[in-house]
Order: C-alpha cells, then sequence, then structure tokens
C-alpha cells in the first residue's frame, strides 16, 4: 500500500498520482477521511486508557468507605475504554480498506494516459525483411511439429498446446540461456511453489481490477499464479532483510496460469496469448533509494538477451493509467512479429517502490530503524519469446535459423528443417 505518511503531508502528490492513471480522486479523500478518524479514534482510546490507569491507582489508595463508589466509576470507565477500544478497532480496519484500494504513487516522469498513450523511448534493430511470403510462428512450428494446438485443445480446450520435439527443446534453452545470464548477475535462482494463499496474492496487488485474470482453487482457497514474482514476493512476507550488502535477487522458473479473461476472440491463433506458458521472473528486494537504478539495470538485462536472440524490438515507458496496481513506474520491451507488421510485448518491468513490501511486512533495517524495502520485477525469458525466435529467423524453404547464443544448449544445432521433430 502507499505511505500514510505521504497520504497526511503530500496529499496533493497522490491525488495527481490518480489524475495520471486516469483513477477515481475521491478514493484519496476517502482514504484522509480515514485516516483522520482512525488517528482520532486512537487518540481517544489512549486518553481513556491513561484516565482509567490513573483512576485504577486512585481506587487502590483510597479508604474502604470509598472504595464502593469508586469501585462503580472504575466499572463505567472500563466500559467506556472498551467502546473506545472497538471504535479505533473499526477505524483502523476502514483506514486499511481503504488505503489498499488506493494504487501505487506513479513516479515522476511517467506519462499520463491509458494504453495508447506509452512513450516510445528506442528502437534497437533492424526490422526483417524477406523477399518471400512469410510464414506465422504456429505454420513454421507444425512444419517441424513443435507446437501441437489442435491437441492441446483436446486434452485441455482452447488457449492449451503441446510443446514437443525441437519446439520443447528451444523453450528450455531459452530458459536456461536466461537462467545463465542470472545466475552471472547475482540473482539466486528459485523454483517456487505456484499455487498460493489469498493473503499473498492480495499482499502482492494482483486482487484488484485484474482478479478475474486469476484461477482461483475455492475448495483449497488457494489461487494458481500467473507469474513468479507472486510467491517470490511472499517468499520474505514479515520479514526483516539485510540488503546493506546490496540487493538481494531471485530468479524464478515456474508455469504460469491465466484466464485471459475479457480476451475472447482475441491472439486466438499460435501461442501469442494463452492459458500456461513457463516464465523466468526477476525479483528483487532492494533500499528505496536503490530502486530506479534497480529498475535501470533488469531493463539492462532484458535487453541484453533480445540482442543476443537477434531480435529487432523497441522499449516503451508504460502510461500511468495502463500500470498495474503495485507498479509505480513499468518498461514494456516489445519484439517484432513480422507477420503482424507489428511490435508485441515480449517482456516487462516494473518498479513497485515499497507498495508491496509495505502489505507484505517486509521490512530492513535504517538508519532510523526498521523501513519497508522496496520491490522489482522482471522477466528475463518466456514462452512467448518462441513466437519472434522462430518468425524473425525463419528462412524460405521454412527452415529457422537458430541464434547463436541458443546452440550452445540445443548440442549445436544451427538451423531447424521441416520435417525435423526432434
Amino acid at each position: 500500500m502507499i505511505d500514510p505518511q505521504l497520504l497526511r503531508e503530500n496529499p496533493d502528490i497522490v491525488r495527481r498520482s490518480q489524475e495520471s492513471r486516469g483513477a477515481s480522486v475521491a478514493v484519496v479523500e476517502d482514504a484522509i477521511e480515514a485516516e483522520t478518524a482512525r488517528r482520532a479514534a486512537i487518540a481517544e482510546y489512549e486518553r481513556l486508557r491513561a484516565e482509567q490507569n490513573a483512576f485504577g491507582k486512585q481506587v487502590a489508595a483510597a479508604p474502604k468507605d470509598q472504595k464502593a463508589a469508586l469501585v462503580a466509576q472504575a466499572q463505567q470507565l472500563a466500559a467506556a475504554v472498551k467502546s473506545a477500544q472497538q471504535v479505533s478497532t473499526d477505524a483502523d480496519r476502514r483506514f486499511t480498506t481503504t488505503i489498499r484500494s488506493v494504487p501505487n504513487v506513479v513516479l515522476d516522469g511517467v506519462p499520463p494516459g491509458g494504453e495508447n498513450d506509452y512513450v516510445v523511448l528506442r528502437e534497437v534493430g533492424e526490422r526483417p525483411t524477406f523477399d518471400f511470403e512469410a510464414r506465422d510462428h504456429l505454420a513454421l512450428a507444425e512444419g517441424f511439429d513443435a507446437i501441437d494446438m489442435a491437441r492441446g485443445a483436446k486434452v485441455s480446450g482452447a488457449r492449451f498446446y503441446f510443446l514437443k520435439g525441437i519446439g520443447a527443446r528451444l523453450e528450455l534453452a531459452l530458459m536456461n540461456l536466461g537462467l545463465d545470464r542470472a545466475l552471472a548477475a547475482g540473482f539466486t535462482p528459485v523454483i517456487p511453489p505456484t499455487l498460493v494463499k489469498p493473503e499473498i496474492m492480495e499482499g502482492t496487488g494482483f486482487l484488484g481490477e485484474h482478479a478475474d485474470e486469476i484461477y482461483y482453487l475455492q475448495a483449497d482457497d488457494l489461487y494458481l499464479v500467473g507469474t513468479s514474482e507472486v510467491p517470490l514476493a511472499g517468499l520474505h512476507a514479515d520479514e526483516i532483510l539485510d540488503v546493506s550488502a546490496g540487493p538481494i535477487r531471485y530468479a524464478g522458473w515456474s508455469t504460469c496460469y491465466r484466464r485471459e479473461a475479457g480476451s475472447y476472440g482475441k491472439d486466438t491463433r499460435g501461442i501469442i496469448r494463452v492459458h500456461q506458458f513457463n516464465k523466468l521472473e526477476m525479483y528483487v528486494y532492494t533500499t528505496a533509494d536503490q530502486a530506479e537504478a534497480e529498475h535501470q539495470r533488469l531493463l539492462g538485462w532484458q535487453e541484453g538477451m533480445l540482442q543476443s536472440l537477434g531480435l529487432s524490438y523497441r522499449v516503451i515507458d508504460v502510461a500511468a493509467g495502463d500500470l498495474g496496481t503495485s507498479a509505480a513506474r513499468k518498461f514494456d520491451v516489445e519484439a517484432w512479429v513480422p507477420t503482424q507488421g507489428a511490435y508485441r510485448e515480449l517482456t516487462s518491468t516494473s518498479n513497485c517502490t515499497t507498495f508491496q513490501a509495505r502489505r507484505l511486512g517486509i521490512r530492513h533495517r535504517g538508519e532510523d530503524g526498521t523501513e519497508p524495502v522496496a520491490t522489482l520485477n522482471g522477466t528475463l525469458a518466456t514462452t512467448r519469446w518462441l513466437v519472434a525466435i522462430l518468425e524473425t529467423h525463419q528462412q524460405e524453404d521454412g527452415s529457422v535459423l537458430i541464434p547463436e547464443a541458443l546452440r550452445p544448449y540445443l548440442g549445436g544445432l544451427e538451423v531447424i528443417r521441416p520435417g525435423a521433430a526432434r
């Protein structure tokens, strides 16, 4: 959640953030009102408690003939204290609920507006062109039996698939390349749980406006994760971390699940928009003053991966209204997909500042005591990357050149040829 001190001392910053997101400013006023009521209720409860303690000492020291009357007064005071405690508890609960409905405060420089108001920061690499009719990723993959959508639908329904033979090997090669890059950058590899408790999912900010994207197992009261960001955020819930020596970095390799609610009719061909995929996710704990620099490092590692795979891409600064609840800034990296004639998102990285850590109780020791850490996330490899790799490196005969960076993970294989199932 946002910093209550910021809400008290600089509410205009929160208001401007809401305006930039195109979100309700009224919720800020509700939070301010709830905070005022909470502080007043706490003050009244503490005043009555102090009065009760003082009166208790007076009763203890009173002569016997006065005790009966004083005890009656003490009972009335105890009832008032109990009532004030309940009022304080209710006010605190209302404040917590209200402030948790306010999304993270966007950072300076984030473009205002909605989905189409992003700012292109740079374009890198030449867009591939062909002197033949390019095939899309599914046509290419079916040529060497790498993706089977029909049998995926037979087994699990629409938007499921089998990766087979060289398709499975390509994904594993991509993930292992990403993992090696992550290890070199000081990340600790993690294979996390993919089912999490509601308080962990809620703590990361995923049970807000996009809750309909998440699979929920009602009988077990558990959620399937759409990214290992969620369990990696929960890994240190209610802990005090030592980040004095630098950021704590994890690379989570997991299967991910998304309902793709509201995407009916969109990207129905191939593996661009599916319900299940694998992903290597970077997740970082650091100090608030180091978060923006770490964000640039995450972006750099992502760009390094795309460059090594020979992909043409662009980096966009996502507009405030298109940020998730937890993100204060997000960069998307979009690769050029030749058959669509468009850039499509392959990866993103978000600076969540102290928003998730406040919800999950993750702190570090600062100069003035404990304070929330900052958290960041960014994808280093995922199944969707196969779309751009296959289409970018295709040849006229339906074969695909393997990017040099992936060849060591494929036994030195240089070309995938039609009819080659393994």
